[in-house]
């Protein structure tokens, strides 16, 4: 029985090697995995690997010029769920519970034979005696005597739990009749789909796929700034550490740099652990660890261009801290602005200073006694620290549960608890501000970071002891470059 079981254990391992090629391969070629899409004249970024979504479907991409010249970037993305209702897609995953119920059948007959083929092997030896002496007693009756004869007996009675496994494999015989027939019902299905399939020039696909990733990615590179419409679901990254932190990667564009910063607490920290990647980051792997000079306040820190600014604790004073030397490059009084919990955040946790970067730059987000608490802006300088123009925004700062910077508008939250909602925005390259209601799903309860990264477009938020992550979207004007 051993060998054609073996034989159907290739086949069907050479059957899942298969399936699981069609399940991975294929919708790489056609672009699902890892990419940028927009939506309605929106953009939304999806973590490029780190968060791939199976449901979001076909994208098929385009790009083309208005009237005006302009360029154009559409990414046609199919409703939700589409692909599972795809006739190759069900008979894929029907394909592969088949398979997955046949591999289970097959170590479940596999074990079994292998215990009842040890029994066999161990009574060998005494169905050779009773073999012997049947041959005796058939050849000569008259040596058959009563002592004799009960010996025989006895042996015999000793092989009868033989017979269950007898049984057993005559069982196990019509269930391998049964899988063999499965197997070549499933052998069918796979020709059936291979001849669908085997009408596609792939190579012809691939180079189409290639070719409208490149426009793509150019129009996608011509993408100007934008007005947040809208925030994702929460991408819970990992959970990790106490109630308060910050986390982040560097926010400078372009930069190449993977790294992941992580700061447990909001008060008197100094150690931070720098990630290699992401991936670590979220397996906890392969991280360094920097011991500051100076304590932190607050979580409003963000490292920008390979250096990391933060509040030194119980001061107003920004330090730049050098990740590569290891070394403060400069420190400088932020001018009037509150500490020490006197204009924090409506969660507290000495979150009076929120340094924050963009894609135009480094900002600072704090308070002064003369501006009465509202909430002050200012653009800084990244080398000297210099504030290069502030805006009071009339917002009290009390009032906000987090703030963040996108295309010189700050964004506030109207709370750090559940039901928060980003509710107000300040634009300073207008000096304006309007009230909004942009919601999003505050999953833990406890929000005390959220800043935004303009080189992933995404919000980072440190929530309750959870790191997490939001897509955000945002309505955006393309221009050419002759623009």
């Amino acid at each position: 029985m051993s060998v054609p079981m073996l034989k159907i254990g290739a086949v069907l391992s050479t059957m899942a090697m298969v399936t699981n090629w069609m399940s991975q391969t294929l919708p790489s070629l056609v672009g699902l995995n890892g990419t940028s899409i927009s939506r309605g004249g929106t953009s939304e970024r999806i973590v490029s690997g780190l968060y791939p979504s199976p449901e979001e479907g076909w994208q098929i991409y385009s790009s083309a010029q208005d009237a005006d010249g302009k360029c154009i970037c559409t990414v046609v993305a199919p409703a939700q769920n589409m692909c599972n209702r795809d006739p190759r897609s069900r008979q894929l995953r029907q394909l592969m519970e088949k398979v997955q119920n046949i591999s289970q059948s097959m170590e479940v007959l596999d074990l079994r034979t292998y215990r009842d083929l040890q029994y066999v092997r161990n009574t060998e030896s005494l169905m050779k005696v009773v073999d012997g002496k049947l041959k005796v007693a058939s050849d000569n009756p008259r040596s058959l005597n009563p002592k004799g004869f009960q010996e025989l007996k006895d042996k015999v009675t000793q092989l009868l739990p033989l017979l269950p496994v007898l049984e057993q494999y005559k069982t196990d015989a019509k269930m391998i009749l049964k899988l063999r027939e499965e197997v070549r019902n499933l052998s069918l299905v796979l020709m059936a789909i291979q001849e669908e399939m085997g009408a596609y020039d792939y190579e012809e696909l691939r180079q189409r796929v290639l070719l409208l990733e490149t426009r793509l990615h150019s129009c996608m590179q011509k993408l100007g700034c934008g007005k947040l419409t809208g925030v994702s679901n929460p991408i819970t990254v990992r959970a990790s550490g106490s109630r308060f932190g910050s986390w982040m990667t560097d926010t400078m564009i372009p930069s190449s740099d993977n790294r992941v910063w992580y700061m447990d607490g909001y008060f008197k920290g100094r150690r931070v652990l720098e990630y290699r990647t992401m991936n670590d980051f979220i397996k906890g792997q392969n991280f360094v660890q920097h011991l500051l000079p100076h304590p932190w306040a607050g979580t409003g820190h963000v490292v920008f261009n390979g250096s990391l600014y933060y509040n030194k604790y119980q001061s107003n004073i920004i330090i730049k801290y050098h990740f590569r030397s290891r070394s403060v490059l400069i420190q400088r009084s932020l001018s009037g602005a509150g500490y020490n919990n006197t204009f924090p955040y409506s969660w507290g946790g000495s979150s009076d200073i929120d340094l924050m970067a963009d894609e135009n730059g480094l900002w600072a987000v704090y308070t002064t006694i003369p501006n009465a608490g509202n909430i002050v802006i200012s653009r800084m300088e990244p080398q000297t620290l210099e504030v290069l123009q502030t805006w009071d925004t009339g917002f009290p700062k009390r009032s906000a549960g987090e703030s963040f910077m996108i295309c010189g508008t700050l964004y506030v939250t109207n709370s750090h608890l559940a039901g928060a909602k980003i509710y107000f925005a300040y634009y300073t390259n207008t000096s304006t501000y309007e009230y909004t209601d942009i919601p999003f799903h505050n999953q833990y309860s406890h929000i005390s970071m959220m800043d935004y990264n303009p080189r992933e477009r995404v919000l980072y938020t440190w929530n309750n002891g959870h790191q997490v992550l939001y897509n955000v979207t945002l309505f955006q004007v393309i221009k050419t470059s002759g623009d």
